[in-house]
């Protein structure tokens, strides 16, 4: 009789512990669904303000294209620019550095060749005037900052994901359930030195 009661205590105590340990580990998934999810929400984020931006582009293109007819090679370079950024698609469960680097390689050549369209537009004093123009030149502006605060908030929800399953215990269950670490929205290299601007 004594055995048996040792028995039932030592399967009592196995029970609890593998009782604990499913509780462990369905809490971790949970969380872990929960704060992917957030990384994925706020990916979307970050691609819907860049194609506010692709979609203000045309409207740009045109309103230049009536007063600066000469301009020609910038305006195609802009054009295509466009066409090269909203072509590259990420998979936000499954970003990885190289897929992320090819993104912002790509949205970082219509920057690039937008600053050299609004420096061009400078030649122009009746297109500067022009009222649609500076109300694009204004939503462009807006979105551009949208689009920084959306890649901030991509980055915070990485962190908190990413503090989620290297953390101990959650780093068992992140191997066992194959949660890797997301990759960052990092800035170019050569990105901190401001372009030099010359008219």
């Amino acid at each position: 009789m004594f055995k048996n009661k040792t028995l039932l205590g030592i399967l009592s105590v196995i029970t609890l512990i593998a009782f604990l340990i499913f509780l462990s580990a369905w809490n971790f998934y949970n969380a872990a669904v929960r704060y992917e999810e957030n990384v994925i929400r706020q990916w979307a984020n970050v691609e819907s303000a860049y194609q506010r931006r692709a979609d203000l582009i045309p409207n740009l293109v045109e309103t230049v294209k009536g007063y600066a007819k000469h301009e020609r090679e910038t305006l195609e370079a802009v054009i295509n620019a466009r066409a090269s950024a909203t072509q590259v698609k990420i998979d936000p469960a499954h970003i990885t550095p190289e897929q992320l680097q090819q993104f912002q390689q790509a949205q970082n050549r219509l920057s690039s060749v937008l600053k050299s369209l609004l420096v061009t537009v400078e030649r122009y004093p009746d297109l500067k005037a022009d009222q649609h123009f500076r109300e694009l030149q204004s939503q462009l502006e807006g979105t551009e900052n949208r689009i920084k605060v959306e890649r901030d908030r991509f980055n915070q929800a990485v962190q908190a994901y990413n503090q989620h399953v290297r953390t101990f215990p959650n780093r068992i269950w992140a191997s066992l359930f194959g949660f890797q670490p997301k990759t960052y929205f990092q800035s170019e290299q050569g990105a901190e030195k401001a372009p030099e601007v010359k008219f």
